[in-house]
């Protein structure tokens, strides 16, 4: 099993362009496998379009594999989406690693566009056979409830083979999505005792279904901080984790203290049967989050990476 770590930027945590370029720099020299950037269309936080994001990232880098966690399906059209998934991994040569989701109920682009999230699962079923049909054949032609297309194609086609379609979401709807249509699935905020089932679940209807799906492409993340659970950034990581976390301890969802602690949590996380990681550093500063960046890089992928 190829187990790897990739790192995550939510929202805009450094204090502006040159300081993100400086930390994907570092990512790019290192042996950090992949960069994630959050999808989240309005809000008073800073927050990146993840699309163009990954163009930024891709015209500054040559080795990083790049990825959403995870692109909100229904605030998208599926063929600009396809095109510009198409497009980014044929000029990257093959690093894009797309991740897409249905969106929480409760999410605030429904509520800023005046749109219903009812019936956005079916839509989404409908947008991931779409763009899966757009990025392999020559010519598609569908006719759903919510799109309908004849003889729709792209050109250039992604530059792999097919192109990953990691699926998120932990429901009995998300599970069966991620069966039939996904080739990798990545969790929320969830610790490792909530992810297991999922995994579970997840190998159980890939295995009715017969689809071919690589035993590794199972994923989580969670932030961690080189320190003490008393500083200040963390306290309030967890405060603000407190308030999505539904009942469950925020400090299952972060790891924090030496090398050791770090690597004792992933080593939870891969029990549950995960392989891939987005983790994210918490600091306060630009100069912190690089230096719990490069001490990750040095204390743990050597640990983990296998």
């Amino acid at each position: 099993m190829s187990i790897r770590i990739g790192m995550g930027v939510a929202g805009v945590p450094f204090s502006g362009p040159a300081a993100l370029g400086k930390w994907v720099d570092l990512c790019e020299g290192s042996k950090v496998d992949s960069v994630w950037f959050s999808d989240r269309l309005t809000g008073q936080a800073p927050t990146l379009e993840p699309m163009a994001a990954m163009a930024w990232l891709a015209g500054r880098t040559s080795r990083l594999k790049f990825g959403m966690n995870a692109i909100v399906l229904p605030f998208r059209d599926p063929l600009v989406l396809a095109k510009e998934c198409a497009t980014l991994d044929y000029l990257s040569g093959g690093r894009l690693l797309p991740a897409f989701g249905v969106g929480a109920e409760v999410a605030p682009e429904f509520r800023a566009t005046g749109r219903k999230p009812a019936g956005r699962g079916t839509q989404s079923d409908e947008m991931l056979e779409i763009m899966t049909r757009l990025w392999a054949e020559p010519s598609v032609t569908f006719e759903g409830k919510y799109y309908r297309y004849e003889n729709a194609s792209i050109a250039p086609r992604p530059r792999q083979q097919p192109l990953p379609c990691w699926i998120g979401g932990s429901s009995d709807a998300a599970i069966r999505r991620t069966a039939r249509l996904g080739t990798g699935w990545l969790s929320g905020v969830q610790s490792p005792a909530q992810v297991k089932p999922v995994v579970t679940k997840i190998r159980a209807a890939v295995a009715e279904s017969g689809r071919p799906f690589e035993p590794d492409h199972y994923g989580a993340g969670f932030s961690f901080h080189f320190g003490s659970w008393d500083d200040e950034v963390v306290q309030r990581t967890l405060a603000g984790l407190a308030r999505i976390s539904l009942g469950t301890d925020p400090r299952d969802l972060v790891a924090v203290g030496n090398a050791d602690d770090i690597v004792a949590r992933a080593e939870e996380y891969v029990d549950a049967g995960i392989s891939k990681f987005v983790l994210r550093p918490i600091g306060g500063s630009d100069d912190e989050l690089m230096d719990q960046t490069r001490r990750l890089i040095e204390e743990v992928l050597p640990r983990v990476h296998r």
